[in-house]
C-alpha cells in the first residue's frame, strides 16, 4: 500500500517520458495498467543489451516496474473495447502518441472527459499538441 493506492492509471505511453512518469506513480502505490500492442508491446522491450534470461530488455524493466499490463490491438473493435474497459475504471490516462492518435481511437480528452469529468488526462509529446506541430519546416 502506498500514498496513491486508490488511483488507477491507464498507461498508453511508451519509450521514456510517459513510462517514467507512470513508474513513479506506481512506486507510490498507484495501480498502473500499461496497454501494449499484441506481439511486440512497448518498443523498449527489445532495446538492449542487456537482456534478462527471458530476453526482455532491462531498460524496459527499469522504467516499467510495479505496473500491470494488457495487450490490445487498437486497430480492432475488440482491442478498443478492451482498452476502454481499463479507461473506464481509471482516474488518470497517460499517453504519448503523436497528436491526433488517441482521438483516432476515440480516446481523446474531449470524448473521455464527457463520460468522466473528473478524469486527469496527461499527454506527453515531443511534437506539440497539433498535427501541424509534427511537420518539419522546409
Amino acid at each position: 500500500m502506498g500514498a496513491l493506492s486508490d488511483l488507477v492509471i491507464a498507461d498508453f505511453s511508451r519509450v521514456l517520458a510517459g513510462p517514467y512518469a507512470t513508474m513513479m506513480l506506481a512506486d507510490f502505490g498507484a495501480d498502473v495498467i500499461k496497454i501494449e500492442r499484441p506481439g511486440t508491446g512497448d518498443d523498449t522491450r527489445t532495446w538492449g543489451p542487456p537482456f534478462d534470461v527471458d530476453g526482455v530488455s532491462t531498460y524496459f524493466q527499469s522504467i516499467n516496474r510495479n505496473k500491470g499490463a494488457i495487450t490490445a490491438d487498437l486497430s480492432t473493435p475488440e482491442g478498443i473495447t478492451k482498452a476502454r474497459s481499463v479507461i473506464d475504471k481509471s482516474s488518470v490516462v497517460v499517453e504519448n502518441f503523436a497528436p491526433g492518435t488517441m482521438e483516432k481511437f476515440g480516446f481523446g480528452y474531449e470524448e473521455l472527459s464527457r463520460k468522466n469529468p473528473a478524469l486527469i488526462y496527461v499527454s506527453i509529446s515531443g511534437f506539440g499538441n497539433s498535427p501541424q506541430a509534427r511537420e518539419l519546416p522546409g
